[in-house]
């Protein structure tokens, strides 16, 4: 490793120096902060090894700028005047290691050993991202329509701000990608992205899920849980589709909004939360109101920021790019030498009305992908309901069946929620009898 010895002692450097070089690294010598700073401006290090006491500087003052400077450099703090409280206080400036003078060569390789096995976890987690990177398509946020430039250009200024920022739109209009591109440009993107699916669980459940529990505090409360809000510590917790949170939770979230405050489950001790809240919902918040289901304060507390995502019918410019570029996808990952789509599903792609949004889109090229046979994906190979004519008379008050109404809602749920079992509690029905139905009416 090549290494940076920060000691205000010639000796002691001199004498380390000869102990690491004849375990194999590099080492190079400051005796001071302005000494360290240069030589960290001027070279690559594997780690730095930072007296607590130099002359008139203090190490631990000079640690926070070290750190600023090279972010992810492991600094291991050595004194020979160690205390417990001076060890805490170093790892909260960002010390890597903490070791008492004097130390032993079994010492050091112990902590070259953690250094190595940090790196590996790194380079683990590096790879991992990047394959889920290549699983998942890149969305592209690129755009030539107003209303999504403007929702783009409002999310963004206020990405660097604290402010809460509520987004609305149908389901699969991308809101939480856009919630996730504010967390990314935002002074807490290095830190974690959590996201609450809030209809995915009872009230006590999701209390559970979003502020964590101790043992005991409930039957199969076998051990601690952290919760969501403490797993987004420093960073952005995402509440999608908020408009479901349960009315008992409400009151819990509204406090965490206006105080940075919680509690587990089963738990007497407040807790205090560092984390930058977004949400989104498909729901009529202020009709939720007006109903009694969802708390006013708490819309007030949610809708600092108000950013709407237009639906796909409302991006005809943009329709055929973002199929284009979700087609060069999984053209990439199935391993299909594609040229595009056929003049006949192109046509076909502009007239659908995309009830599901750009999450029906992602699904119908994947599928035309899959099934293309030809250099191109043609009409046979994208999901029937798109190559069908509009069915515009199939409305809520039109002059239809409720056979054709039951149709057309079914295939306009499947289309907006990415899995059946989503769709059928949705629908408010059982999986199997949504799979009846779906077979009933060729969906």
């Amino acid at each position: 490793m090549n290494i940076l010895l920060i000691d205000d002692d010639a000796s002691l450097r001199k004498s380390l120096r000869l102990a690491l070089e004849a375990m194999g690294h590099f080492v190079a010598e400051a005796r001071d902060g302005e000494q360290a700073q240069s030589q960290l401006g001027h070279g690559l290090f594997d780690v730095a090894f930072l007296d607590l006491r130099l002359g008139r500087e203090q190490g631990l003052d000079l640690l926070p700028t070290l750190v600023r400077l090279v972010p992810g450099l492991p600094i291991v703090v050595i004194t020979a005047y160690a205390t417990i409280e001076t060890a805490v206080e170093a790892m909260r400036r960002g010390a890597f290691d903490y070791l008492p003078k004097p130390f032993t060569p079994d010492q050091l390789r112990l902590v070259f050993d953690r250094i190595a096995r940090v790196r590996r976890l790194q380079s683990q987690v590096e790879e991992l991202e990047e394959q889920v990177r290549s699983a998942v398509p890149e969305v592209d946020l690129q755009t030539t329509e107003p209303a999504m430039r403007q929702a783009l250009d409002v999310a963004f200024r206020v990405a660097e701000s604290e402010a809460t920022l509520l987004l609305r739109g149908e389901s699969g209009t991308g809101k939480g990608v856009l919630a996730r591109a504010v967390h990314v440009r935002s002074r807490r993107a290095a830190a974690p992205f959590v996201t609450v699916h809030c209809p995915s669980l009872s009230a006590e459940l999701l209390e559970s899920a979003l502020f964590g529990h101790v043992r005991g505090a409930f039957t199969g409360a076998v051990r601690d849980t952290v919760g969501k809000v403490a797993a987004a510590e420093g960073g952005t917790l995402f509440l999608d589709e908020v408009g479901d949170l349960p009315p008992p939770l409400q009151a819990k979230l509204l406090r965490l909004l206006q105080e940075k405050c919680y509690e587990r489950v089963g738990e007497p001790e407040t807790r205090t939360a560092d984390v930058r809240i977004l949400a989104a919902t498909n729901h009529d918040l202020e009709a939720a109101v007006a109903a009694g289901t969802f708390r006013d304060d708490l819309l007030y507390r949610l809708n600092v920021i108000e950013v709407t995502m237009p639906p796909l019918r409302q991006r005809p410019r943009d329709l055929l790019p973002l199929a284009e570029s979700l087609l060069g996808f999984f053209a990439r990952q199935t391993g299909k030498p594609l040229a595009g789509f056929t003049d006949e599903a192109r046509e076909a792609l502009r007239r659908h009305p995309w009830p599901g949004n750009v999450r029906e889109l992602r699904n119908a090229v994947e599928r035309g992908v899959i099934l293309a046979s030809a250099d191109r994906v043609g009409l046979a190979d994208l999901p029937v309901q798109i190559g069908s004519p509009p069915r515009p008379g199939v409305e809520v008050g039109s002059r239809v069946t409720l056979e054709e109404l039951e149709g057309e809602h079914i295939r306009r749920i499947l289309a907006a929620v990415p899995t059946i079992d989503e769709a059928a509690t949705v629908l408010g029905i059982d999986p199997s009898t949504l799979y009846r139905k779906r077979k009933r009416y060729g969906l």
